[in-house]
């Protein structure tokens, strides 16, 4: 039997100081859910392009605020901290806007239909 070792970590730390682009950082993988961190500071989807993910995916907002925009039925949602949304796969959307002023910290959750 393999020993696994325990991992452990700060949410909030090494942000990097500059962001030309969300930071994306893998908390936990398998083949079957993935856990991200993502760093948001004024960044947003570009103009023609939808997010259609291959996986459901659950997302939290831990930090900072947020605008995201669903395809079909058009829906905007305004996120901050303590709010979450399930998408699910193959449902359109796209990150209309973040904060400028701060950091937006997400968690998101990626897992196939079969892991609940």
């Amino acid at each position: 039997m393999t020993e696994r070792c325990i991992q452990a970590g700060n949410i909030f730390s090494n942000i990097p100081e500059v962001l030309p682009q969300e930071d994306f950082s893998s908390i936990v993988a398998s083949k079957d859910l993935r856990l991200d961190r993502i760093v948001s500071r004024g960044h947003s989807t570009p103009e023609d392009q939808w997010y259609d993910q291959e996986q459901d995916e659950w997302v939290i907002v831990l930090k900072g605020k947020a605008v995201i925009r669903f395809e079909c039925p058009a829906i905007t949602m305004t996120m901050g901290p303590g709010d979450y949304v399930f998408i699910p796969a193959h449902k359109r959307h796209r990150v209309e806007w973040t904060s400028e002023e701060e950091d937006t910290v997400w968690l998101a959750l990626h897992f196939s239909k079969g892991d609940y």
